[in-house]
């Protein structure tokens, strides 16, 4: 009988069922969208942000504690320390080797410069020559290869003619530079080592003129194999910028930056395993010798930042929309139960109770609820691959953990817009609703 009255109920009230459903759909589509892509964004707009720069600096151990102590930083007048090229292969060989996503060592000297237009004039001051691997091929020990380099790493630089290539006889000027010197893209430029150990010149063809918007725009770029030779350093690099997905910083993360040997094994072993820069920071120490990985601060922390705003915006949506439907859900039902006032004054002359009669409104309601949120969370599903599309140019992944979030919050949202239909379905009186009052 019961169900038979619940069956009979819903065809009979079938147009605010179906706004109720609707209203039900609507809430669950916009959660079930919101929580795939709150799940999702960290790695989406990580992935967005590594095309801004790298975000760890590794550097010798010696230079490294010279710039903490005394701001000395390369080529600073004192002996500079290196690391091996050799060795950076075992950057993609930690734990947290897929997240590394482009890497690029560094070696800087100091030359002077002859252009052609100024033959037979004076050299110019000293100028910073900065070589590095452009989109290099490296074998890494696991077996594998990457191409990587500074051109992925710097991909919004402005470049006038060509990006240079690993086993170009070129190099590419900074735009301030250029401009200081007259330099323009296809002229020849003579460098000169000054640093008082070599007279070796070499003659190179400016293949790029590029834009950085930094200091860079003051350095002239070559390959790191001609730099090396030219300097006498042959294997050798400054330091390396590492640009990798990294999980934001939290307590703990600060914690084992201070010191790792203070946390506790447990402590330890989740720090290790979760994806804080300082974990992949450390992780890269242990595969380089002597070496010191800092985070990029503003980089790092600007990460964060902005990934906890996208996440907690994407849960204020979610809030407000499910807000939202329970007040639709509310007026709705509520106009039923005034509606089938009649019908629910008769019951309860008959001796029907208020927690069978209530049990049958929310046995509706639930029911519509159940069948609105289904159609809501694939529709959901649709909403989420518009957004991942349009925004982050690729699809979002669908998260098996918000089934049940989605069916407990359409659950709580259908419970909570019903209270006040209950409340007034307590109140009725049968005498009274009989008579008409």
């Amino acid at each position: 009988m019961f169900w038979r009255m619940v069956r009979g109920a819903l065809f009979r009230q079938r147009g605010k069922m179906l706004m109720v459903a609707f209203t039900i759909a609507l809430g669950s589509s916009l959660a079930t969208a919101m929580l795939n892509v709150m799940f999702d964004v960290g790695d989406k707009v990580n992935q967005e942000l590594k095309t801004y720069g790298a975000n760890i600096n590794v550097m010798p151990r010696g230079a490294s504690l010279l710039d903490d102590l005394y701001g000395v930083n390369e080529g600073a007048g004192v002996q500079d320390k290196y690391l091996y090229e050799a060795e950076l292969g075992n950057i993609k060989t930690i734990f947290w080797a897929f997240n590394i996503v482009d890497f690029t060592p560094y070696l800087s000297t100091r030359v002077a410069l002859d252009t052609e237009r100024a033959a037979g004039t004076s050299e110019t001051g000293p100028v910073r020559l900065v070589g590095t691997w452009f989109n290099h091929r490296l074998d890494l020990p696991t077996g594998e290869t990457v191409n990587t380099g500074i051109k992925p790493l710097k991909n919004w630089w402005d470049v006038e003619g060509v990006w240079i290539s690993d086993n170009d006889d070129g190099i590419m000027v900074g735009r301030e530079l250029a401009g200081r010197y007259g330099i323009s893209s296809g002229d020849t430029v003579t460098l000169k080592i000054v640093d008082g150990t070599t007279d070796k010149k070499l003659t190179l063809g400016v293949k790029g003129i590029f834009h950085a918007g930094g200091d860079e725009d003051q350095y002239i770029y070559a390959p790191l194999a001609l730099v090396q030779e030219l300097s006498s350093m042959q294997g050798l690099v400054s330091r390396v910028e590492v640009s990798a997905l990294a999980t934001p910083d939290n307590e703990l993360s600060r914690r084992a930056a201070q010191d790792p040997a203070s946390l506790s094994p447990k402590d330890r072993e989740t720090w290790y395993c979760t994806a804080y820069v300082s974990a992949i920071c450390y992780q890269i120490d242990e595969v380089l010798t002597d070496s010191v990985s800092k985070p990029i601060r503003q980089v790092a922390e600007s990460e964060g930042a902005i990934l906890e705003k996208t996440q907690l915006l994407m849960l204020l949506i979610t809030v407000l929309s499910l807000a939202g439907s329970a007040l639709g859900i509310s007026n709705l039902v509520t106009a039923d139960v005034m509606e089938r006032s009649a019908e629910i004054g008769l019951l309860k002359a008959v001796g029907a109770w208020d927690g069978p009669v209530s049990r049958l409104v929310l046995t509706e309601v639930l029911i519509t609820g159940i069948v609105g949120g289904v159609a809501g969370y694939f529709t959901g599903l649709g909403f989420a691959r518009i957004i991942g599309e349009t925004v982050f140019s690729s699809a979002i992944t669908v998260k098996p953990v918000v089934i049940p979030l989605v069916a407990v919050l359409v659950f709580l949202v259908t419970m909570a817009g019903s209270i006040p239909s209950i409340r007034l379905l307590l109140s009725l009186r049968p005498a009274e609703v009989l008579h008409g009052r």
